[in-house]
């Protein structure tokens, strides 16, 4: 929890409350359902909550946007950006019904009223949202063809509605089609070593029916 202070320190009671809940009860269903690998489930709050948070340093979400986690998993990056911004509704959707299960459970613990999360498939669905988030699901040619219908066509935003995904290493190749992505090395807001490679890649899309 000390490593999420370090980086944001202005978060209020409730904030810090239900960032702090997070290790138990992620530790508490990870022994249920695995969600997160084993050998990360002490290293929750680096890896995965204050890696979510890196989106927060690139973009900050206003009352009332609309956000798509694509692939949330266990609730990442979803759960900690609706922890952060409790007034932007958060749809979060994985494949996997498990997951989304515990998605659920961990939200309503935390009284989370901005979370949706459900079983759903991207691409399965037209609903509009402000900005995409994910966690590295798949390359950004084939993520782009998933969400892009999805992108809503006004911003409420000083920039484009697009895509922020949080993905690692070279990504010259992946990225070579869009040359408006833009990529933002989390190393410079975060000193651990984890963040070395890790970077947020914003890319602004306009609607598209496809």
């Amino acid at each position: 929890m000390d490593i999420i202070l370090k980086y944001f320190s202005n978060l209020s009671e409730q904030q810090e409350d239900q960032f702090l809940q997070l290790k138990n009860l992620y530790t508490a269903w990870n022994a249920k359902i695995n969600v997160i690998s084993r050998k990360d489930i002490d290293l929750l709050y680096e890896r995965h909550v204050l890696h979510s948070l890196g989106i927060v340093k690139v973009q900050e979400f206003k009352k009332g946007a609309k956000i798509l986690d694509v692939g949330t998993g266990g609730g990442f990056p979803g759960i900690p950006l609706a922890i952060m911004f409790p007034e932007t509704d958060f749809y979060l959707v994985d494949v996997i019904a498990k997951k989304i299960r515990v998605v659920n459970e961990i939200a309503a613990s935390l009284g989370l009223k901005n979370i949706k999360a459900e079983q759903r498939r991207a691409g399965s669905f037209d609903d509009q949202f402000d900005f995409i988030v994910s966690r590295a699901v798949t390359n950004m040619p084939d993520f782009v063809k998933w969400v892009r219908k999805n992108i809503a066509k006004k911003s409420i935003h000083e920039v484009d509605n697009g895509i922020l995904y949080l993905k690692g290493g070279d990504l010259a190749e992946e990225l070579s089609l869009f040359p408006k992505a833009v990529e933002y090395p989390l190393s410079a807001y975060f000193t651990e070593h984890f963040f070395e490679t890790k970077k947020v890649v914003y890319l602004p899309l306009k609607y598209r029916r496809v």
